[in-house]
């Protein structure tokens, strides 16, 4: 409405102040003109009666000089009256004779003072009249004369009403132009109500456009007065507050990168308890925690989750749980928020602890493999050493044989010791290879040459397939013999009499495949996950018999990742086993 708006507040209070202050004048207006208008009649009659009197004395014959002032008076055209002696000796009257009574005028105390000598001006309110006119209408004003027949006075009287009549018009005149002045106030007022608001109604629009997120948004500035300086002020802050709300944008989104890329998961809670913000990772394990638990209460977390929230509240200080979900272990540390000094909330952190705890097992695995492997050729040494020094063997044959025994075991540590160190230094990343240009059919002959001798004590056929053409192949030469040379005599050792193994190189696309198949007894569908694992033996009390320590495969796992390749085993239990690993070919240099 236009009355709770600022230009109509503007306009109806210039309006009120100017109706305000023009009553006031017209009001000390009209009373000035009215009081103006009566002296003025007043000073009129007051200069013509004393006109009168000078004429009248500047005669010696009365009569002249009373036909003097009867056309003195017809060319002012007033009424006038002179008594003597209470009679009417010149009556020059507008109104009929029974308008002044003249024993009123007579017996009033005031006009006998006339008649001792004195003047004066009766303006209203002394006299009262039996005919159609009011006394109280008139204005009088009597002098004494001086004449030699008795008390002789002259009167001069006019009617208010024409004093009345110019007032009247004074008053139209007046009222009049208080009309234009109002109309021109309102006017005036409208025009600059609506001019002074016009840029606060832009500023209005300005800061719309600024609250729907518009802070480019600028208002024009026309003037340097208090209204330009707002809207100067007005736009200095949308500016600043575009700034402001970019880099609270910009904090915001690296916040949310920074979490979302976090291996962590992340919770926030609010003081309620209700889970505000997560990230991926959280996503994930609260998902899995649902599946666990069952139903769970939107956005307040599993129960668990609560109960620690609840701590952390009442506490004041971070809680920590470790909890198991699907078969992984998650350690939680929950830590309060605070504004200012109020906890508004808190914020978990979930880490995945799965890796560690296995890598912890491992390390105790390794450990305990590793002093099972050699506590059993230590006993051994120790236990033929002692055979020895106790001359327990008696022939040469037999310490021959003893002999015999603690040189393959102090072998087998040596082999173990060897292939832990390797293994350590390639999971370590230091593995040094020297790469060149091999050519494959050389290669392969030469490393199946070497086994020949064994297959056929084991009366195993061993087998070489060459798939032309093969590209030239860049690879480190020791290192590879080494894979083959593991997977060839675990094949060999392996397999059966009479059984085969065969190893097939081909190529395929940008790779070169190497497969080393056999017929011999195969692995189980429960071992093949663990086969590259360090210390994995399939058979522990058949593969120690056959001097096997359990880090070939491992060892082999690793010389094939630091050539970029990848390795892999297919097996079925009685049936035979396949181990297959991929090079890169690589561009070799003219």
């Amino acid at each position: 409405m236009l009355w709770r708006s600022v230009v109509g507040k503007l306009w109806f209070t210039i309006i009120l102040l100017v109706a305000v202050v023009l009553t006031v004048l017209m009001v000390m207006l009209l009373r000035s003109f009215e009081k103006f208008h009566i002296q003025e009649a007043e000073s009129q009659l007051v200069h013509h009666i004393t006109m009168i009197e000078h004429i009248y004395e500047g005669y010696e014959n009365e009569n002249e000089a009373i036909l003097r002032i009867n056309e003195y008076s017809q060319l002012l055209d007033m009424n006038m009256i002179m008594i003597r002696e209470g009679q009417v000796v010149f009556d020059k009257a507008v109104y009929p004779s029974e308008v002044i009574e003249l024993a009123s005028f007579y017996e009033d105390d005031v006009l006998a003072n006339v008649f001792n000598g004195e003047s004066i001006v009766i303006k209203e309110g002394h006299f009262q009249s039996e005919g159609n006119h009011s006394l109280n209408e008139l204005m009088v004003v009597g002098i004494p004369l001086n004449s030699n027949e008795g008390d002789t006075a002259f009167f001069l009287y006019q009617s208010l009403q024409v004093v009345e009549e110019t007032s009247k018009e004074t008053k139209s005149i007046i009222y009049l132009s208080a009309g234009i002045a109002i109309v021109l106030t309102t006017v005036f007022a409208f025009f600059l109500s609506t001019r002074i608001t016009a840029p606060l109604r832009k500023m209005r629009e300005a800061a719309l456009e600024v609250a729907r997120g518009k802070f480019q948004t600028k208002i024009p500035i026309v003037s340097h007065d208090e209204i330009g300086l707002l809207g100067m002020a007005f736009n200095r802050m949308a500016r600043d507050l575009n700034i402001s709300i970019t880099e609270v944008n910009q904090e915001k989104e690296q916040l949310s990168r920074i979490l979302a890329s976090m291996a962590d998961a992340v919770i926030t809670f609010n003081r309620q308890g209700h889970i505000m913000i997560t990230n991926p990772p959280a996503d994930l394990i609260l998902e899995s925690w649902v599946y666990e638990e069952g139903a769970i209460k939107p956005n307040n977390g599993p129960k668990e989750l609560q109960s620690v929230f609840q701590k952390v509240v009442a506490g004041e200080r971070e809680q920590s749980l470790e909890k198991n979900i699907q078969g992984r272990t998650f350690a939680i540390l929950m830590t309060p928020l605070y504004d200012r000094e109020q906890i508004r909330g808190a914020v978990a952190v979930i880490r995945d602890m799965t890796e560690e705890r296995q890598h912890d097992k491992l390390r105790k695995d390794f450990i305990a493999n590793v002093s099972h492997e050699l506590r059993t050729p230590i006993s051994m040494l120790q236990g033929y050493s002692e055979a020895i020094i106790d001359d327990i063997a008696e022939s040469h044959e037999e310490k021959k044989e003893l002999a015999r025994i603690i040189y393959d075991e102090s072998l087998r540590m040596g082999r173990l010791v060897n292939e832990l160190l390797d293994i350590a230094r390639m999971e370590a990343g230091y593995v040094d290879l020297h790469m060149d240009e091999i050519h494959l059919q050389d290669f392969m002959k030469k490393v199946v040459r070497k086994f020949k001798g064994i297959a056929n004590e084991q009366k195993v056929r061993l087998d070489l397939e060459l798939i032309e053409p093969l590209p030239p192949l860049k690879f480190d030469h020791d290192r590879i013999e080494q894979v083959l040379t593991n997977l060839i005599h675990n094949a060999i050792r392996h397999t059966e009499e009479a059984g085969f193994v065969n190893i097939k190189v081909r190529a395929d696309k940008n790779e070169v495949i190497f497969d080393v198949i056999d017929n011999g007894s195969g692995i189980s569908e429960q071992d093949l996950p663990f086969v590259f694992e360090r210390f994995f033996k399939a058979d522990k009390a058949r593969t120690r018999a056959k001097g096997g320590t359990g880090l070939g495969l491992a060892i082999a796992k690793n010389i094939i990742d630091s050539h970029k390749g990848k390795i892999s085993v297919h097996s079925k239990l009685n049936e035979g086993t396949t181990f297959t690993f991929r090079l890169p070919v690589q561009k070799v240099d003219a």
